[in-house]
């Protein structure tokens, strides 16, 4: 159901990309167009028909289905962000994504990103590993940090010191666009490594870390705690992630 939810979000959003009608400025650096809140009610429409006592926590339109932040962690909710990247889209950059994920009393169970353009689809269920358009996909492991590719978002104001001492142990960097994909991304590789400070919201990270984590990687938040807290504040949350082998190091030039 969330894998046909998340690929009809994406066809909706490739039959309007660089044709939209309408863009909602949400505070001076977020938007929100036409599309997101259609993607969003036609995921929201077909959760609901199928799961009818579900809750939810979707991007544009917050809490549903009775769900409050004093009972976020009982039950199952559904975490949805109908299109990750929406500057990139309003900007014709494609590089973007549909995320659904289930969290059942407070743990993330089930991940789908689906990319539309590229016509990709990852999924993973808890301890079920991670797979990409239904093959088994895994991190690969690259012995030296120094050639490794992170998805990179440090601010400058007190992180310049870490930030230099990252760039300086790593191969390069990349800032995306979208924290859900390039998060996704660890979990085939083509990402080694995933560092934001801060800035990503709950239903930024519950699909996309299930599935990076179901693929090897090791994710923590910065100073290594659980990654996943479904009652997070909005855009409080930064990430690490990394092959094992390589996460203790990053996390001390992060401290």
């Amino acid at each position: 159901m969330a894998v046909d939810a998340a690929r009809k979000a994406g066809k909706l959003q490739m039959e309007r990309y660089e044709k939209l009608e309408r863009i909602v400025h949400k505070s001076e650096h977020d938007v929100v167009t036409e599309v997101d809140e259609l993607s969003e009610q036609l995921i929201i429409g077909a959760i609901r028909d199928a799961f009818p006592t579900d809750s939810f926590l979707a991007e544009e339109s917050g809490h549903h289905a009775g769900t409050s932040e004093a009972d976020m962690a009982v039950g199952r909710v559904w975490v949805i962000d109908p299109l990750d990247g929406t500057i990139n889209y309003a900007n014709g950059i494609p590089f973007f994504c549909c995320a659904i994920g289930l969290s059942i009393d407070g743990q993330a169970v089930l991940g789908v990103v689906y990319d539309p353009v590229r016509d990709e689809l990852f999924s993973a269920t808890a301890g079920g590993g991670a797979t990409l358009d239904g093959e088994p996909v895994r991190l690969p492991v690259k012995e030296r940090l120094v050639d490794c590719v992170a998805s990179l978002s440090l601010p400058r104001r007190g992180w310049a010191k870490r930030d230099i001492g990252v760039r300086r142990s790593i191969r390069v960097s990349r800032s995306m666009g979208s924290a859900a994909l390039a998060l996704t991304y660890l979990a085939n590789g083509r990402f080694d490594l995933f560092i934001q400070s801060g800035g990503m919201s709950t239903w930024d990270i519950c699909a996309a870390g299930l599935i990076a984590a179901e693929g090897g990687a090791r994710l923590t938040t910065l100073d290594g705690g659980p990654w996943f807290d479904i009652n997070k504040p909005t855009k409080s949350i930064g990430l690490l992630g990394a092959a094992p082998v390589h996460h203790q190091t990053l996390l001390e030039l992060l401290r």
